[in-house]
């Protein structure tokens, strides 16, 4: 029990680590709470128009999901997947931000990829096949989730496809904001010609 537990608070810890908040502001980039849609993401980070920032932000991100889980496999499978959920939730609930985080897609990457890298590959390219279509990352990352959770049962335990269907759940309730907005017709493009 010590282990999950450890794996919990590790977890939760390295995912609230709030990198796009800390990259924007050694940038001199200013709040980036206060920029475009208010998220610590890479996507809002890209709206300050720094490429390499926003790229760094999602680098970042993924680590820390693919470290979380990677460290906690030490401790056993099932650390490994409390680990898993600790690391998305501190990155949506960071307790140094009161609790107003990121939406998750490029946490639930790396964590994808240290529990089951085909997932994570197939993830990653509907991801980009629905940004390029469509250039919502916010739909993007629907898709996404929606995927992998559809794909993992087919190429994992039941156990894990169980903590990355509830993944997909955690991120597709993060985007509600975002889901409005896609029905509404005024949810903001992806824009790659800054910076």
């Amino acid at each position: 029990m010590s282990s999950l537990l450890a794996a919990a608070v590790l977890g939760y810890l390295l995912g609230s680590i709030p990198f796009g908040l800390l990259l924007t502001r050694l940038a001199g980039l200013g709040d980036i709470r206060q920029i475009g849609s208010g998220n610590i993401g890479a996507t809002n980070v890209l709206r300050t128009g720094s490429k390499s920032a926003a790229a760094l932000t999602l680098l970042l991100d993924l680590a820390k999901g693919w470290a979380a889980v990677i460290v906690a496999k030490s401790w056993g499978a099932d650390a490994a997947l409390v680990a898993a959920v600790g690391v998305i939730v501190g990155h949506m609930y960071p307790i140094w931000l009161g609790f107003r985080g990121g939406k998750g897609a490029a946490t639930a990457l790396g964590v994808l990829l240290a529990l089951a890298w085909p997932v994570a590959l197939a993830a990653a390219l509907v991801w980009l096949v629905t940004a390029l279509i469509f250039r919502y990352s916010s739909l993007a990352a629907l898709a996404a989730a929606v995927g992998s959770a559809v794909l993992a049962p087919l190429l994992v335990d039941g156990p894990t496809a169980a903590v990355i269907a509830g993944i997909a759940l955690l991120i597709i309730l993060r985007h509600h904001a975002n889901i409005r907005r896609l029905i509404a017709g005024s949810e903001s493009r992806i824009s790659l010609t800054k910076g």
